[in-house]
């Protein structure tokens, strides 16, 4: 029943609440809460006082106390100078901690790039490891460069690895379960690489991870509605949905890269003909250049960008089409999800300024109805997919509780943490 009172109204009556996610409210929860609050205000405003966190959240002093000295304690959390404010006693600071560090990986099929994040997101090390067509090979070359990296910062505190894959992963069994241009198989990547660097491994999707660095960064704040698209080898999508991180429980939500749109289109790795990839992804862009180039010899798809920022008509011409095509395939998104933005990530937006309004113009014309989403890419390019596997790390060990978990996934039971958000409620 609706109630009006001059311009504003209330519903009244039984709201349904999903008993399979409800979770009853404990002590343990709102400690949970708070300290996942009192972190993400340490993240976003550091250097801060404890008193400004107090005031911030709007928590006791004395729960503010309790929460900094365990997050100092493990390491998430350093003390930093004074300061001296107008009235009381001088303050101390608090950052997160700069000295502990996370190994990521981004895993393409032919090469990975290794790197070492610290916990404000900055690269330490990087380096590109060349990889092999047999998994084992591949992530024992993976595990050596990481060993040489922890070797060089012996003077840092390593809080685990992250792996982003072109792929997607059972969250309940960590495997990679479906990842048709790496042909990894049953292959237990988690658990090769955890034997022999003796660190917790988390692995995720690619699109997924750069979804959460972009929540991490802050750079959605207020948007609740997103999809990110992530344009390599294949074509893959996370999705945003009323401010969660949509996996379902097989963690295969987002696989509009392995939508057929053309029947008599090529065949796609995954088996079946004219998926969308087949026909927006990078290997695409290359396919094109090569049927139409007289010599047709490219080595990579950043050797295709530049002989198209340098006018090469057959080059400009095979990237066109790409754009064309991932900008008429938007429509899949628009039409199943109507988000309010849409993020490119991948090779394609280092020529942004040249085919970017390729891709806006198809997407504004393939609309069914409504407002077109805002169309937008992502800051750090290739730098995305390894902060995003960093963030996965910090998402699931820096102690949320477990009653909180990405939508539709099942995980239930793993410690880990969410991204917060603007506005969400202090557990008192």
């Amino acid at each position: 029943m609706r109630s009006n009172s001059g311009s504003k109204s209330t519903t009244r009556g039984i709201k349904r609440i999903d008993l399979a996610y409800v979770e009853l409210a404990s002590s343990e929860n709102a400690r949970d809460i708070n300290r996942d609050i009192v972190l993400e205000i340490i993240r976003s405003q550091q250097p801060v006082a404890r008193a400004d966190l107090a005031r911030f959240s709007g928590l006791q002093p004395s729960t503010i106390s309790s929460i900094v000295e365990q997050l100092i304690q493990e390491k998430w959390v350093a003390e930093g100078a004074m300061a001296r404010r107008p009235r009381g006693r001088p303050s101390t600071l608090l950052s997160l901690n700069d000295a502990m560090v996370i190994l990521v990986a981004d895993v393409r099929p032919n090469q990975s790039i290794v790197a070492l994040v610290d916990l404000n997101g900055r690269f330490l090390a990087r380096e590109v490891v060349p990889l092999v067509s047999e998994p084992e090979r591949s992530v024992e070359k993976i595990v050596q460069c990481m060993q040489a990296m922890r070797e060089a910062h012996r003077d840092r505190s390593f809080e685990g690895v992250g792996v982003s894959l072109p792929g997607r992963v059972d969250p309940d069994t960590q495997r990679l379960i479906l990842a048709p241009n790496l042909k990894w198989g049953e292959f237990d990547i988690k658990g090769a690489i955890e034997k022999k660097m003796q660190l917790q491994v988390e692995l995720a999707n690619a699109a997924n991870a750069c979804l959460l660095a972009e929540l991490w960064s802050g750079r959605l704040d207020g948007i609740r509605n997103a999809v990110l698209v992530t344009v390599s080898e294949g074509i893959g999508a996370a999705i945003l949905a009323n401010g969660q991180i949509i996996a379902s429980r097989s963690g295969l939500a987002g696989e509009f890269g392995h939508c057929p749109i053309d029947p008599n289109g090529p065949q796609c790795g995954c088996g079946q003909n004219g998926c969308w990839e087949v026909f927006a992804s990078s290997s695409a862009a290359l396919r094109y250049y090569r049927e139409s180039a007289k010599d047709g010899k490219v080595g990579t798809i950043h050797d295709l960008l530049r002989l198209s920022e340098e006018g090469d008509p057959a080059a400009v011409a095979a990237v066109t089409k790409q754009a064309t095509h991932l900008g008429r395939g938007l429509r899949l998104i628009t039409a199943t999800l109507s988000p309010e933005v849409i993020l490119i990530t991948g090779d394609l937006t280092t020529s942004w300024a040249r085919f970017g309004p390729i891709i806006q113009k198809e997407l504004a014309g393939s609309m069914l109805a409504g407002v077109v989403p805002t169309l937008g890419i992502t800051n750090d390019g290739e730098l995305s997919r390894l902060r995003g596997a960093a963030a996965v790390v910090l998402q699931r060990h820096s102690g949320y509780h477990a009653s909180t978990h990405l939508a539709g996934t099942g995980e239930r039971s793993r410690r880990k943490r969410t991204v917060p958000t603007s506005g969400r409620t202090v557990a008192s």
